[in-house]
């Protein structure tokens, strides 16, 4: 049986609290954006973040010295599954609304992306594995 190092992360929010002199609170929040003194923040262990994968590597201790394998997207950080996929969302929805402007019909093939597209959308809000991308199977992989 193979083995695989695997790395996990989770993120530990830093706060400060920092007095701004500003005429509205949108200016007050750019100040507080661009001050990059942190000296005297403060750790938040009580709101750590989820536990995601952030590397995997064939091989037993095999950190940063084996080629870096694939991390399926459902192991990703939540929110950057999210960011990942607005992308693909983007296109479809692009793509979708093009043909409608003009009057062309969909394109099946273009359906049943946008169909996948929502069907990941709702397996990464409810924290679930990645939907089997129909068009991987019928050539024969998946994805993720």
């Amino acid at each position: 049986m193979p083995a695989y190092t695997v790395e996990t992360t989770y993120r530990l929010p830093a706060y400060r609290h920092r007095t701004y002199h500003a005429a509205t609170p949108a200016e007050a929040c750019r100040l507080a954006i661009e001050d990059e003194d942190w000296q005297g923040k403060k750790l938040d262990a009580e709101c750590v973040g989820e536990t995601f994968v952030s590397g995997i590597w064939r091989g037993t201790d095999a950190a940063y010295s084996a080629p870096l394998a694939p991390v399926p997207s459902q192991f990703e950080e939540t929110v950057q599954r999210k960011a990942d996929h607005f992308e693909t969302l983007f296109g479809v929805l692009k793509i979708l609304a093009a043909d409608i402007r003009t009057g062309r019909p969909n394109q099946p093939h273009w359906l049943e992306r946008a169909e996948h597209a929502v069907a990941k959308a709702e397996a990464i809000m409810a924290g679930a594995r990645d939907p089997d991308d129909p068009a991987a199977l019928r050539q024969g992989g998946e994805d993720g």
